[in-house]
């Protein structure tokens, strides 16, 4: 059968070419092929792995490199390029822990502006693999790899073989891949301090070695060698009988075969990762005891890594309704459509408590009736904190993280409970029936895209969900898609900044938790046991196997919701009472125009006749803030009088309210208010009495007062003369306005504001003869555990 390939302008094979309807079919199935996120950034994304070349970065990553480069010239057009981009894909996680030493690249030819490259590297037929040598000058053009494999194995081995031609410039970072001999491993721990040396025994065309060799090129403290079976001397000493296997060797001179569930190189390699003391160059690893002992850290809750802790779920249910979803004070459009769906996901498939369901259900309701195009978070926090009916719904605050607790704060937790949350999610549609297979998987696309706060973990998942999610037909589907998905991100994150030391992430299950879910094709590659993970998919994440342990009691969350429900009631009551007091004192003082404040000085000017006959003065110094009806007897006529009680009711508890005094008229009273309202006038027609403000009633009425005794003042002598022919006292200095009355004595602002500070300055004094005292004990104690 003749192999396909894609040339520069057509589909053709190698001996004859297409008809007419062929090429359209090609061209046809090309386009269907491709997603709107191929369509925009070619066959790759940086989250593939895959290095994308351009004009720009085409130089400095090919010529003088560190490290082998295995490059593939590609067009978007072409259908058997876009059929080959799964195979490169996972060649690319395949490889991943060999990035020091070799690394995969590509470059779309049908971009105009790769046109050039592409010319220059003489491409004419896609796609193109070249392999460009570690240090390669700028004059090399690759070397081109005519017939290669479709298929990751033959793919792998290809490179290996390229690195093995290395004969000047061998990568820096590439550990030697030829046997070991008898007497390279006797004097190997002499010049060598790591802890392992492992020996994979095989024969000639085996791999295996050199693969294992690779995988642990990022790990410290453990070298792999490969032996070959006609080493007899190390295969009789070692007892090898089966070709692969592996062997540990120390110092000592013990060794040990390596425990593995399959003599194969996935197997060798994930135990040997995991070996005491080999942990990731510059990652070192932390012991759990030491993360009990460290009180500097969060309590360490001991869990069991089989199981799945309802703490965790329910921590995650809280930090994205009450945290995530915060961000959004107005939600509408497609967020309004993918929280939704997302609520709905979670009141009808979430396995929790009674009371979390009813809390679920009570949002989903509430939304389900919201018809407006946005709403707001505000009213949302409302319906998921205070749920009306039933009386017993609650959603526990705050994030208590079992399973999911990381070695440091900044570890895990959140994004590793969401992954579960949603694996619970689908899991359960399976056992309860959905009728849609992709209702979970839709829902957790939705929230991601729209409220998960990690905008490029985001944009990853996306291009996930649009290049497969679509093949999602079943329920049985969504289960192990959303596994599988969950495996590709803990590939690509693997050694990452943001991987926890303790919990390295891996091709979960591992084969210790299900080892019937792992198996070995007939060419020794690794391979899983989709109904066998299922089946653990489903007893893993059952409703019915999820710990309680850690959880808060449903008691202590409805009492503290129903705190919150009270206060939250006491601070609305309180607002309305504030906006209430502000309406009357509103309604009391209305603003006045400015005639209506001339025509009020006018009145003050002249006073009515009824004030000239000794009456109070209603309209004119009640409208400076007087109120004759609470003066006193031996309050003076020039001394402030205080506010009416119906307008300003003392708020002090405990002080003694004035009584009322009846109003008595006599002939003193009446030569007091003859003179005063003589004094208005004279200080009206000096300007010193100035117009009310509205703004600073207070300051106004000081004003008034200070000028009415400056008035006073300056008719002193006339004053004398004819207090001296009626018998009448010139007039006292008023005194300054009493600010609260207390056991009928009076205390100004200043005298209250005194009493403050100096409350305040002995506070301050005694809190510093506390320190003091206490500083000067212990350096004592100290001086004595010296002595």
């Amino acid at each position: 059968m003749a192999r396909w390939s894609c040339g520069a302008t057509s589909c053709h094979t190698a001996k004859n070419k297409l008809n007419p309807f062929n090429s359209f079919l090609c061209a046809f199935i090309s386009f269907i092929s491709l997603s709107p996120l191929v369509a925009e950034a070619g066959l790759y994304t940086a989250s593939d792995q895959v290095i994308i070349l351009s004009p720009e970065n085409v130089d400095s990553v090919l010529f003088n490199s560190t490290a082998a480069l295995l490059v593939e010239f590609y067009a978007t057009w072409c259908g058997h390029c876009v059929a080959f981009s799964p195979t490169w894909k996972s060649l690319a996680r395949d490889i991943k822990e060999w990035k020091p030493a070799v690394d995969l690249a590509a470059i779309d030819c049908a971009d105009e502006s790769n046109r050039k490259v592409c010319t220059n590297f003489g491409i004419t037929g896609y796609p193109s693999l070249k392999f460009f040598p570690a240090y390669s000058n700028s004059e090399f053009r690759g070397e081109e790899h005519r017939g290669f494999a479709r298929d990751v194995r033959g793919l792998r081995h290809y490179i290996i073989d390229n690195l093995e031609m290395h004969n000047e410039a061998w990568p820096p970072a590439c550990p030697p891949l030829e046997t070991a001999s008898e007497a390279e491993i006797d004097n190997f721990f002499q010049t060598s301090n790591v802890k392992h040396l492992a020996l994979v025994f095989e024969n000639k065309n085996s791999y295996v070695g050199r693969e294992v060799t690779l995988d642990l090129l990022q790990y410290e403290n453990i070298t792999v060698r490969r032996v070959l079976d006609t080493e007899i001397s190390l295969v009789s000493r070692f007892g090898v009988t089966d070709f692969p296997s592996c062997y540990l060797y120390n110092s000592s001179g013990n060794f040990s075969r390596l425990k593995v569930l399959r003599e194969a190189r996935t197997f060798y390699s994930y135990a040997l990762q995991r070996l005491p003391g080999v942990v990731r160059t510059g990652k070192p690893q932390i012991p759990i005891t030491d993360l009990i002992k460290n009180s500097t850290l969060q309590e360490w809750r001991p869990f069991n890594k089989t199981r799945v802790y309802m703490s965790d779920l329910e921590s995650a249910l809280h930090y994205s309704l009450r945290v995530e979803l915060s961000g959004h004070v107005i939600i509408s459009g497609n967020d309004m459509t993918a929280l939704k769906k997302y609520i709905h996901v979670l009141a009808t498939y979430f396995p929790g408590r009674p009371s979390v369901k009813s809390a679920l259900k009570n949002v989903d309701d509430w939304l389900q009736q919201q018809n407006e195009a946005e709403i707001k978070y505000s009213d949302l926090r409302d319906v998921l904190d205070n749920p009306v009916q039933p009386s017993d719904a609650v959603l526990p605050e705050g994030v208590q993280w079992v399973g999911c607790q990381g070695s440091q704060a900044h570890y895990r937790g959140y994004p590793c409970a969401v992954w579960k949350l949603f694996h619970v999610l689908t899991v359960q549609a399976k056992e309860i029936g959905s009728t849609d297979p992709q209702e979970v998987l839709q829902a957790m696309r939705g929230y991601v895209s729209s409220f998960f706060g990690c905008r490029p973990c985001a944009t990853h998942f996306e291009s996930m969900a649009q290049e497969s999610l679509y093949h999602v037909t079943s329920l049985s589907t969504a289960v192990l898609w959303l596994w599988s998905r969950h495996n590709r991100v803990n590939n690509r994150l693997a050694g990452d900044l943001s991987e926890d030391p303790h919990f390295p992430k891996i091709q979960w299950p591992s084969p210790e938790l299900c080892p019937s879910c792992h198996g070995v094709k007939r060419t020794g590659d690794h391979n899983w046991n989709q109904e066998e993970v299922l089946t653990f998919l489903r007893d893993y994440f059952s409703s019915d196997r999820i710990l309680t342990d850690y959880l808060q009691n449903d008691t202590q969350a409805l009492i503290h919701q129903k705190n919150r429900q009270v206060a939250a009631q006491m601070e609305k009551e309180a607002r309305r009472g504030m906006e209430r007091r502000a309406r009357e004192v509103l309604d009391n003082h209305p603003a006045e125009d400015p005639q209506e404040e001339e025509e009020e000085e006018e009145e003050e000017e002249e006073p009515a006749p009824e004030e000239q006959a000794g009456e109070t003065y209603p309209a004119g110094l009640e409208g400076m803030g007087v109120a004759g009806a609470d003066t006193t007897d031996n309050q003076t006529p020039w001394e402030k009088p205080q506010q009416p009680q119906s307008q300003h009711k003392p708020r002090i508890v405990g002080l003694k309210l004035r009584e009322r005094q009846e109003d008595i008229v006599d002939l003193d009273s009446f030569v007091s208010q003859h003179y005063k309202a003589k004094a208005l006038r004279a200080a009206a027609m000096s300007g010193v009495v100035r117009r009310r403000s509205l703004q600073k009633k207070e300051d106004a009425e000081d004003l008034q007062f200070e000028g009415g005794w400056r008035v006073k003042r300056d008719l002193g002598s006339q004053e004398g003369n004819l207090g001296a022919g009626v018998g009448i006292e010139p007039y006292p200095r008023p005194q300054s306005k009493r600010w609260m009355s207390l056991l009928s004595v009076g205390f100004s602002r200043l005298d209250v504001s005194l009493c403050i500070l100096l409350y305040l300055l002995s506070t301050m004094c005694l809190v510093a003869m506390y320190l003091y005292f206490k500083l000067r004990i212990k350096l004592r104690r100290a001086k004595l555990s010296m002595a």
